[in-house]
């Protein structure tokens, strides 16, 4: 008997007829009947017998609904499962992303995800690009959403970004007059710069060219968010990737497009040999959402 026959079966004991077998699975009685005569052939069993009308169980039928009802219960918790899961009642996701990627959108992002899936089970790391790779690779997390990552053949791209580069300073700050900062209008100015054994370093340097030798560069730090911080504080000013500064965050603080034609990738990224679940799949959908908002007020674009 095959689940299908089973489950007509079971209907019919649980029921005590075919008509009312028939209204409990949604089906006509003819269907009922003829499912039937088919459990009743591959079991090779009389499982019913007429009586007035009446169907009535044989011994051999009350032996076999006691091990179907057995079984059954296992088939609707397979079945309740998959509502759960496809509904994300179950689900759980890690993700580790850039410090500049957190603040606004991957926490939007996770907000966007969690009006879909109420009960969503969800963990959050802010680490560097290596460190992403590592726990894809070791597959202690789902998904990496990285600025500048690190290549790697086992790793596969998901979505990817362009993100440009925008100058922060404060609201008292001469440069907050202009629309547009060039690398030639921070001769003098202690800049807030990256190291250059760090890609984003590598990119303020070739945005910078020949005018990168008339800055103060005095003051460093790996990420953009902590360069905003010290920017707002008033330390100098920051160049950094329009991603940090999605959204307006952080008070106080004036942003103006940099003239520079390089662009930071942005990619969500995960284990090529791991595929993804629906949970996953959902994030990437509402990051591309978010992504979508802030790229229509200036700088960033999909690739």
């Amino acid at each position: 008997m095959n689940l299908r026959q089973m489950e007509v079966f079971r209907a019919v004991m649980l029921t005590g007829g075919v008509n009312s077998a028939a209204e409990l699975l949604h089906v006509s009685p003819p269907a009922v009947s003829k499912v039937l005569a088919q459990a009743g052939k591959a079991s090779g069993l009389v499982l019913f017998e007429r009586l007035k009308g009446r169907l009535i169980p044989t011994p051999e039928a009350h032996q076999l609904h006691a091990e179907i009802d057995q079984l059954w219960r296992g088939v609707e918790k397979v079945r309740d499962v998959t509502r759960e899961l496809s509904s994300g009642a179950q689900a759980t996701l890690r993700l580790v992303c850039s410090a500049s990627l957190a603040p606004y959108l991957v926490s939007r992002a996770v907000a966007r995800l969690y009006a879909r899936f109420p009960r969503l089970q969800c963990r959050v790391q802010v680490v560097s690009p290596d460190i992403i790779n590592q726990t894809l690779l070791d597959r202690s997390t789902h998904l990496g959403i990285a600025l500048a990552p690190h290549d790697n053949p086992n790793l596969a791209t998901v979505r990817s970004y362009q993100c440009g580069l925008a100058c922060v300073m404060r609201s008292d700050h001469r440069l907050a007059r202009k629309k547009l900062v060039r690398p030639a209008d921070l001769a003098g100015e202690r800049v807030i710069s990256a190291p250059e054994s760090v890609p984003f370093g590598q990119t303020l340097e070739r945005a910078f060219g020949a005018a990168g030798a008339a800055m103060h560069r005095d003051f460093e730090c790996i990420s953009s968010t902590t360069a905003c911080w010290f920017a707002q504080a008033g330390v100098g000013v920051a160049v950094v990737d329009e991603a940090a500064i999605a959204g307006g965050l952080l008070a106080g603080l004036e942003v103006r497009p940099f003239q520079s034609a390089e662009k930071l990738p942005v990619r969500i990224i995960r284990n090529r040999y791991r595929p993804m679940s629906v949970v996953e799949k959902a994030f990437v959908e509402e990051f591309d959402q978010v992504w979508a908002g802030i790229g229509k007020n200036g700088g960033a674009a999909a690739a």
